[in-house]
């Protein structure tokens, strides 16, 4: 499997833990240093191969249709270009594979601005999502997996409700209970999903 932007092994490590041989990419030097000490002190460095690069330039990098489970977790909001990026990304799922990709969603940050009493900025941040298309909100990468000719499978919000909950309310005896079902239940029911802080998108290539 490849972990794009998988940085210091967060994904990575745990993954070769339970028996994956793991490719991770990333740009920086200093997070693949960090990646190769925890996949050491896990005993799994035999599994966890870095590679230096950006996903701009991952056909230099990796071969292309090699992988059967690609991970893009949170790298999509950190490139220049996203569509270029994501093309390079989905050209390393071989046939019958699986993309993972995990985005933030711009809706929730208008939510939250608003339910934080600050109304302005969350008018702000609405006029922005219409003028920012550099931001790759959830549609948007819906739509580039289709153009990627990527069948999608699922979709579910994750924080649809965390980040909004006061915390002092989960001092209520049995509130993190409460709250860890609200989210499960919600996760893939719509509209509730549709606010959620980030999104999880899992595509197949045919």
């Amino acid at each position: 499997m490849l972990d794009c932007g998988g940085g210091s092994g967060s994904f990575a490590v745990p993954l070769a833990e339970a028996g994956a041989q793991v490719t991770v990419v990333d740009v920086s030097v200093d997070a693949l240093a960090t990646l190769r000490r925890r996949a050491d002190e896990a005993g799994v460095a035999e599994r966890v191969q870095p590679v230096q690069a950006d996903v701009e330039s991952l056909a230099d990098a990796v071969p292309a249709g090699s992988f059967d489970l690609v991970l893009a977790h949170g790298i999509l909001e950190a490139v220049d270009q996203v569509a270029p990026a994501f093309e390079a990304i989905a050209a390393t799922v071989r046939s019958g594979g699986l993309l993972s990709v995990l985005v933030s969603n711009p809706v929730a940050g208008v939510l939250a601005r608003a339910l934080a009493g600050d109304v302005a900025a969350a008018l702000r941040e609405l006029r922005g999502l219409d003028a920012d298309f550099s931001r790759p909100g959830p549609p948007a990468v819906q739509a580039l997996c289709r153009s990627a000719g990527l069948l999608i499978e699922k979709v579910h919000g994750i924080g649809v409700f965390a980040e909004l909950v006061p915390g002092s309310a989960l001092d209520a005896p049995g509130a993190l209970e409460a709250l860890a079902d609200l989210e499960a239940e919600t996760s893939a029911r719509e509209p509730f999903c549709d606010i959620a802080s980030r999104v999880h998108i899992l595509a197949r290539r045919p």
